[in-house]
């Protein structure tokens, strides 16, 4: 019985090791990527938001305000098309512009972002209903 208390105890001790070791290994890497985060949040850049088709109900876009990972909605209700907005975001911000159809078809719609020139996310028709609109990675460099 001994022997027993002592093989549990050892196994006890090899996984609180293991799992300190784990919970270091996570501390130092997530602080790594915390000081990368910090370095890029304060840059900023622009994109141009577009949206083309018939009609929409409405478009909603993050425009800049909020935080990184956590970015404000601005929303324009029954715009004019084709609709266009440029935008200045910051860091890891996502750019992201989201058409909603009047009706349930979004066959004409069809939304475009924009950067330095390059189109760097295009989503058109009934795809829009299934992605939610153009949602792009931060073109900001690590």
């Amino acid at each position: 019985m001994n022997r027993i208390m002592r093989t549990t105890h050892a196994e006890r001790t090899i996984r609180t090791v293991v799992s300190a070791s784990a919970v270091c290994g996570l501390t130092f890497g997530l602080g790594a990527c915390s000081e990368a985060v910090d370095k890029v949040v304060d840059q900023t850049y622009e994109v141009t938001y577009e949206v083309t088709g018939t009609s929409a109900e409405e478009i909603r876009f993050h425009g800049g305000g909020g935080k990184a990972m956590e970015p404000e909605i601005e929303t324009v209700k029954a715009p004019a098309l084709p609709w266009r907005k440029t935008v200045t975001l910051r860091g890891i911000m996502p750019p992201a512009v989201m058409p909603a159809a009047p009706d349930a078809g979004a066959a004409d719609l069809a939304c475009t972002i924009t950067y330095r020139g390059e189109v760097i996310e295009e989503v058109k028709g009934e795809e829009l209903l299934t992605s939610g609109g153009c949602v792009a990675v931060s073109p900001v460099p690590d």
